[in-house]
Parts: C-alpha cells; sequence; structure tokens
C-alpha cells in the first residue's frame, strides 16, 4: 500500500497536472483540462470501506491545546461503557502528533494485515483504534511530510482498514481548517446520507480559543457539516484538598456559552480541569468508571450527543 507521490497536490487540486511534479505522470493531460477530470477514485474506495460504519463525528477546534484527544478517548471510554452493545472506532487523523495510543492505553501495539487490510486496534470489547502511531519505529520518530503525502496516509485509514461495523466512527483531528481536514470531508462527505458526518468543537473559556473556535464553526457551516455541539473543555478547576474551585482560564467574554448563543450553535456542556484525566491519559487508564465531576458532566454530554444522531 503505498502513498501517492510526495509532491502529487491531487486530483481535486487547482494545481492538478500544472506543477513540476505532474511532468511525466500518464494523467496529467486529465488533471490539467477541468473537462476531462474525473473523481477521486479514493472516495468509492472510502464509501465501500465505511459501508457498515453507521455514523462518523469529526472532534474539531482551531484551537491546538484545547484538549480534543482527550475529550475524544473520553466520550469514546463514556459511550463506550454506556452502550455496550454498540461498537465504536477511534482514528487518529491527527498525523503529526498522533496521541490516541497512549491516551487509550495501546502504546507499542502493532497494526496486523489481512486480506480485508490493516486490522486496528483492539481496545475493549466494542472499541478499537488506528493511529499512525502504530506505524513507527518509535514514538519519538517525527513525520515530516507535504500536504499531499499526510492526504495519501489518511485516505488509506479510511479506505484500507477492516473497520468491521461501527455504530460510531470518532475522528480526532489536527488543529485549523487545512489539509487534513478538507481531506476527511471530501472523502468521507455522503450526499445521500448528509446527516451521518456531523461535528463536535472542543474549546477552553478563554477568548484566544474562541476565536479561532468561531472559525471552524464557519468552516463546518461552509462545508455543510452538521454541528452537534460545542463542549467547553478545562472550564473550572476544583481543589481536591480544599474543594474550592477556581477558574484557571477566565472566561472574560462569557465563555463557550456566549459564543454558542452567539454562534447559533448547541453548547453540549463543560468538563472540569481534573487532575485525575490528566493522570489517567499518561497512564492509559479509563477513569469512566469512577464517579466524579468528569464524569457527571460526561453523562449529559454523552446523552445529548446519542439523541443527536437518533433525530
Amino acid at each position: 500500500m503505498e502513498a501517492p507521490p510526495e509532491h502529487c497536490p491531487g486530483v481535486e487540486s487547482e494545481q492538478a497536472g500544472k506543477v513540476s511534479a505532474c511532468a511525466g505522470c500518464p494523467n496529467q493531460g486529465i488533471c490539467s483540462d477541468p473537462s476531462k477530470k474525473l473523481e477521486d477514485p479514493g472516495k468509492a474506495l472510502v464509501a465501500e470501506a465505511l459501508k457498515d460504519v453507521k455514523n462518523k463525528l469529526l472532534i474539531l477546534s482551531g484551537k491546538g491545546g484545547v484538549g480534543k484527544s482527550t475529550v475524544t478517548s473520553l466520550l469514546t471510554r463514556y459511550l463506550a461503557r454506556s452502550c455496550p452493545d454498540s461498537n465504536f472506532g477511534v482514528l487518529d487523523v491527527d498525523i503529526c502528533g498522533p496521541s490516541q495510543p497512549r491516551i487509550l492505553g495501546a502504546l507499542g501495539e502493532n497494526v496486523h494485515q489481512s486480506g480485508s487490510g490493516w486490522s486496528p486496534v483492539g481496545i475493549d470489547d466494542n472499541v478499537c483504534l488506528m493511529s499512525i502511531g502504530f506505524l513507527l519505529g518509535s514514538v519519538d520518530d517525527a513525520i515530516i511530510w507535504r500536504g499531499p503525502k499526510k492526504n495519501g496516509m489518511i485516505r488509506q485509514f479510511l479506505s484500507e482498514v477492516d473497520w468491521g461495523n461501527l455504530d460510531l466512527l470518532l475522528l480526532d483531528t489536527p488543529p485549523g481548517t487545512s489539509d487534513e481536514h478538507l481531506s476527511v470531508i471530501s472523502y468521507m462527505r455522503d450526499d445521500n446520507q448528509p446527516e451521518s458526518l456531523r461535528a463536535i468543537l472542543v474549546t477552553t473559556p478563554q477568548e484566544v480559543a474562541l476565536l479561532d473556535v468561531r472559525k471552524e464553526i464557519n468552516f463546518c457551516k461552509k462545508q455543510k457539516i452538521p454541528i452537534v455541539g460545542v463542549i467547553e473543555n478545562m472550564s473550572s478547576f476544583r481543589c481536591g484538598n480544599c474543594g474550592n474551585s477556581s477558574e484557571i482560564f477566565p472566561a472574560k467574554t462569557g465563555g463557550a456559552a456566549a459564543m454558542c448563543a452567539e454562534m447559533g450553535v448547541p453548547l453540549l456542556g463543560s468538563l472540569p480541569l481534573d487532575p485525575q484525566i490528566a493522570k489517567a491519559c499518561d497512564s492509559g487508564e479509563d477513569i469512566t468508571a469512577i464517579k466524579n465531576s468528569t464524569t457527571e458532566a460526561l453523562e449529559g454530554i454523552c446523552s445529548r450527543i446519542m439523541t443527536s444522531f437518533r433525530s
């Protein structure tokens, strides 16, 4: 399974067939002539591979460091525990910073290949995970790729992984509104079932994060991706010793609630800044079985998510 040439702009790019990397390619004439352009064949492969995946959920945020990967793991763990008869998958789309293998306790696992494609790594009885982190020689290896090669790997993850029957596939994405996001949407969008691909946005309360999340909301609206809602992460910190709560990231402009009211999107709920979560993520443990303020908040958030997919 080889990725496309490193400098190939891709058939959907305006530069297709026009850049130096296209010289000598047998498809250069087709790519450079808009009247002859064909739909990327990868889309049909993805559609076939994901035909038994009922729903897909993008975890987005224009800002880095707000906890998308943590929220992805918490949602997956809680939903899998709450719905033992349903199957869940996680795809780590953050090619340059894959963190799900550590967070979900699968660091050092290997991906196996069969006649059906790559087999995702089993996390629990009803949870599986695919990440480029499983394909690296060391956790310290750096991915130094241009956009087309990253996009090619995303296509492989979507079309050449044996996902099987899933009720929900969660995609942990990198920050921004660029190559990886456009690739995922172009491959996964189903015009016959547009509601099968939806998005959740993660933010923290301070304005520097909310500014970027507003851009992500507009990105989803332009791409016609339904937004399930916004999760405000690290909304407050409750001291385990004295019991007092503090705002580590003050919401000087009203936080996620004010932004959601302004942008017309639902607020799913708020998650606290919980030292137990940080410890569990580092060790790959599941904390959703314990009862604390985080799991109480997760209960309401996950209930709203599942309601949105039933509607």
